[in-house]
């Protein structure tokens, strides 16, 4: 299993000297991998920056959003990385929700899993034609891409298209994830019965309709984890994961995962809080036995072969913030991959 490092949820990422110290830093921990969410920064300039400052580790989008963006802006944003990086750059993406889509974003929302097949498609169209010569002729129900000149075709495509994977909660996605990817995220509001019971037997059904062997399609999974080398640290994490795990529980979508623990009564109490603005009161809801289940719970040590022992044989990366220090992180990556 490889070990991806991540910056922590709510991290300022608003120093360029400090963004490239800190990719520096997961390269020499040894993680396999560094993952940038779109979160309060664009991830590819953020992206780009770890590309400029390392020069073995992958870099990946975990997430940036498919559907604030057009097919073409992602196919150069995606080529260029994965030029500047040497062939290190992978492309997750994300859909996120309807209200971020249309309210935030302020651009269209046409059902998420057929549209993300479709942008999906779509990359792959406009990399066809930079990489392979084809010609460019994609017409979809969302995004048309036809015209392509010489001075617009990168000329740097020695290290090819990137991958792509995609982040996936509910079964609709699951499925598009397994037909036009390369890989899922699975959500990090995600449990190991759901990803046993749901994702796994549905990915590898649509793989097999697809003609598309397991070996190469990667999962990977960012589970919550409240951990710390001090008992203060390790109640600051439970009370970010409580509040976390409201969040994801209020919306909608990701209701199904509640519901395959039989806890999808506490989505609209959640929902009817948020719209409320009573934020501050979402956390009391999640009990100790739903933040054990959602979230890996433990000493940094035993974190890390409770880690091993839920996901190892059902995942094939494993993603951690870097907020312990350096030693304790060494060793957990030891358990995880001993």
């Amino acid at each position: 299993m490889k070990i991806d490092g991540s910056f922590s949820f709510g991290d300022q990422l608003d120093d360029i000297d400090d963004i490239k110290a800190r990719y520096r830093e997961f390269e020499q921990l040894g993680f396999d991998g560094v993952v940038t969410a779109e979160i309060q920064n664009d991830p590819f300039l953020i992206v780009g920056m770890g590309a400029n400052a390392t020069s073995n580790v992958e870099l990946r989008t975990g997430i940036a959003v498919a559907f604030a963006r057009s097919p073409m802006t992602t196919a150069y944003s995606a080529h260029d990385l994965n030029a500047f990086s040497r062939g290190r750059f992978t492309l997750g993406l994300g859909s996120q929700i309807q209200a971020h889509i249309t309210k935030r974003f302020g651009m269209p929302w046409h059902g998420p899993a057929r549209q993300m097949s479709e942008f999906i498609r779509a990359l792959h169209a406009i990399w066809d034609n930079w990489y392979d010569r084809a010609a460019l002729n994609f017409r979809g129900e969302y995004y048309r891409h036809t015209l392509m000149t010489p001075d617009f075709t990168p000329k740097n495509i020695q290290y090819g298209r990137p991958k792509v994977v995609m982040a996936a909660v509910g079964p609709l996605m699951i499925k598009t994830s397994a037909e036009v990817a390369d890989g899922i995220i699975v959500h990090t509001f995600g449990t190991q019965k759901y990803l046993e019971e749901e994702i796994l037997p549905r990915i590898e059904t649509t793989l097999t309709e697809n003609g598309r062997a397991r070996r190469d399609f990667e999962i990977s999974f960012p589970p919550f984890v409240v951990t710390g080398d001090t008992e203060e640290a390790f109640e600051a994490a439970k009370t970010q994961v409580r509040y976390r795990l409201s969040f994801y529980a209020s919306t909608p979508a990701y209701k199904p995962v509640l519901a395959c623990h039989d806890w999808q009564d506490l989505q609209p109490k959640l929902n009817q809080l948020s719209k409320n603005n009573g934020w501050e009161k979402m956390p009391a809801l999640i009990d100790d036995e739903m933040l054990e289940t959602f979230a890996v719970v433990g000493e940094p040590l035993d974190v890390a072969k409770k880690i091993k022992t839920r996901y190892g044989r059902l995942v094939d990366r494993i993603t951690l913030e870097n907020h312990l220090p350096e030693s304790l992180l060494s060793q957990q990556m030891a358990i995880i991959r001993g």
